[in-house]
């Protein structure tokens, strides 16, 4: 496949959110979590786990005296930290915090040796194991994300210190590690590396940087298999050995182009996916190609929960098999919806279909932003879809699935991460292609952009997911024909389309209403989406959901929770053709549509307090009244039971 006209996102600086729902969200990230974050990677927040990062490159300066403190991968914190400042900072311009990331960046790069190597658990606790163990101690995962944050501060501040640090290091684990004799025959146990050296390819145009990163892709899997070599001549532990997942949690059973299925660790997995096309669209290896979509499909058509989380098992934070879904044991790596929506874009830079963007906006309004609290400074790790707290307390299989969100994780890989996937969520609005313009997501903006013609220039307004009206008014178009595709949710069964008050009818491709004419200043698009209350049941492959219903309004999937409907919640059941009243409570978390509905509750008042069994007879039920919130919204007032899937009467 030659990519002829290559779909691009537009860039932050090409995009203004202005409306409230993601307009406060990064607010929110720019005023409470960076600030927060930059206080807890210097362990200044007493009673949160303590990070050590900041304190690890210090000592690796020789700044302070100490032990290395935290994860293997502990630098990785403060590196997803820069990538989200560079984020702000291209949209809301900061003297303050420009100077507080380049103290920080004066730090990590007094650690950096003289050959370039940079990375605080080796400089600390000796150098001479350095690459002994790449399949899992995340040297290359955590300069993936040095490079992504380099880049990302690069690119809003046009300062190269940390890039051209980075670079030294790229430069040195290319000289080391590679096809060539003499060379590690290595690639990450932890996939990063392979994304970002795309991304400084993008900046670079270095075919080095390519080069490696398809190197890195290539060599996965492939026998004599790399990590097993490593793991006997380092004398390395290898902890996967007794468990079914073995070299399958880091993607390496098979070679790439050979794997039917998503399998093993889920952040690593869709990181990968995520770095397999990127190489994909870039050299137009279909073979490549084809794996991505084999994966796309396996992953969002089997393996995938209501609210886009992915990884359904604790263990190994991995996947299983088809259709194994469990609410409650449920892991869901908040990371993981996290890189759901990496691979979705780029998948969506493959292609124009709007299946990848209905996975990525289901992602986002609910696996992502459900794992951050309403003020943003406490997290969930593991994303479930049904809790009970005393389970969770005394349950040591559900043990890991919080009720509350924590301040920190002694293995802190998630609030940096929704730190910098929300700082660059305008990334994820828009795409072009030549003469065509691409509206995935409905976000209430203003964005100017060059297509092949000339300058095309969009303001959005709209109150979505609330209320389902899109206007879009294009303020500069080019003086001849345009092309603007605009997604049709999946979700949305019926739709209007109006120019300038008029009803139109276009062609439906891949999901995107194509609408091609020369566009004038001012012309106003109008796309009203049929939003119901829709109830949804799970294939009945699902065995944790057969005679369950869930519920959604648009992107949205609602959830009951104990502080409006009590406990129990197991006893509740709804009817297929349950009637729903929506209403926009502008007092709930910033606003919200709440919804309410009649339900009914199993009785058991005649069961006595010693019978546990009994012959079976009708079942008795109450009438009750109600309230489903968004499920992004759960776990932010008192602790309680919370459940998506209720059952069906």
């Amino acid at each position: 496949m030659v990519f002829m006209n290559k779909i691009s996102s537009l860039s932050l600086k090409e995009v203004s959110i202005t409306g409230r729902f993601w307009g406060d969200f990064i607010e929110k990230v720019r005023t409470h979590v960076i600030p927060y974050q930059w206080k807890v990677l210097n362990d200044a927040i007493p009673g949160v786990t303590p990070s050590y990062c900041m304190h690890n490159f210090r000592v690796a300066a020789g700044k302070e005296e100490g032990k290395f403190g935290g994860c293997v991968f502990q630098d990785s914190d403060v590196a997803k930290w820069l990538e989200a400042v560079g984020y702000i900072l291209m949209q809301h311009p900061d003297a303050e915090l420009e100077k507080l990331a380049d103290s920080a960046i004066d730090d990590i790069v007094a650690a950096q040796q003289p050959d370039g190597y940079l990375d605080t658990y080796y400089i600390i606790n000796g150098l001479e194991k350095r690459f002994t163990n790449l399949k899992d101690n995340h040297e290359l995962y955590c300069l993936g994300h040095f490079l992504e944050g380099a880049v990302a501060y690069y690119q809003a501040t046009g300062k190269d210190k940390l890039l051209n640090a980075l670079i030294r290091y790229v430069d040195l684990v290319d000289r080391l590690i590679g096809s060539e004799e003499g060379k590690i025959h290595g690639y990450p146990g932890h996939e990063e590396m392979e994304l970002a050296l795309m991304k400084l390819y993008s900046i670079t145009k270095d075919e080095k940087h390519l080069k490696l990163a398809k190197y890195f892709i290539d060599e996965r899997g492939k026998e004599p298999l790399f990590f097993r070599e490593e793991t006997e001549k380092n004398d390395n532990k290898f902890h996967w050995e007794k468990s079914p997942l073995s070299y399958h949690y880091y993607q390496a059973g098979k070679p790439v182009r050979e794997q039917q299925h998503a399998v093993g660790h889920a952040v690593r997995a869709v990181y990968l996916y995520s770095g397999m096309a990127d190489v994909a669209v870039e050299t137009g290896d279909q073979s490549l190609i084809d794996a991505c979509k084999r994966l796309w499909d396996d992953v969002t058509n089997r393996q995938m929960y209501i609210t886009g989380a992915i990884g359904s098992s604790a263990h190994g934070e991995a996947f299983t098999f088809d259709y194994d879904l469990p609410n409650d044991t449920i892991y869901a790596e908040t990371c993981a919806s996290i890189g759901l929506c990496f691979f979705a874009k780029r998948m969506m830079d493959m292609e124009c279909s709007a299946q990848y963007a209905d996975v990525l906006e289901r992602s986002l309004y609910n696996g992502v932003i459900a794992a951050m609290s309403y003020d943003g400074t406490s997290f969930f790790y593991v994303n479930p879809l049904e809790v009970v707290p005393e389970a969770s307390e005394k349950d040591y299989l559900r043990h890991h699935v919080k009720v509350t969100r924590q301040k920190w994780f002694g293995c802190a890989c998630c609030p940096p991460n929704i730190a910098r996937f929300l700082a660059s969520f305008g990334n994820y609005i828009f795409s072009k292609s030549g003469d065509t313009f691409y509206v995935h997501l409905f976000v209430e903006s203003k964005t100017a952009t060059e297509l092949k013609s000339g300058t095309f220039a969009l303001d959005i307004q709209t109150n979505y997911p609330w209320e389902n009206t899109i206007l879009m008014k294009v303020k500069t178009a080019p003086s001849s024909s345009a092309q603007i595709a605009i997604r049709i949710p999946g979700w949305c069964e019926d739709y209007k389309l109006r120019i300038n008050g008029k009803t139109v009818q276009t062609p439906v491709e891949n999901g995107y209403a194509m609408m091609e004419q020369v566009f004038r200043k001012e012309d106003e698009i109008e796309l009203i989406l049929d939003m119901p209350v829709t109830i949804v049941e799970a294939n009945p492959r699902v065995r944790e959901d057969i005679g369950k219903l869930a519920v959604m309004r648009g992107p949205l999937v609602y959830c009951l929770e104990e502080a409006d409907n009590g406990k129990d919640l197991h006893r509740i059941y709804i009817e297929r053709n349950t009637a729903f009243r929506h209403e926009y409570d502008r007092t709930f978390f910033g606003g919200a549509v709440i919804l309410e509905s009649d339900g009914k509750r199993l009785s058991q008042e005649e069961w006595g307090a010693d019978s546990l069994y009994r012959k079976v007879s009708e079942p008795k039920f109450e009438d009750v009244r109600l309230k489903w919130i968004p499920y992004y919204l759960w776990a932010n007032r008192e602790s309680g039971e919370m459940t998506v899937w209720v059952r069906r009467k």
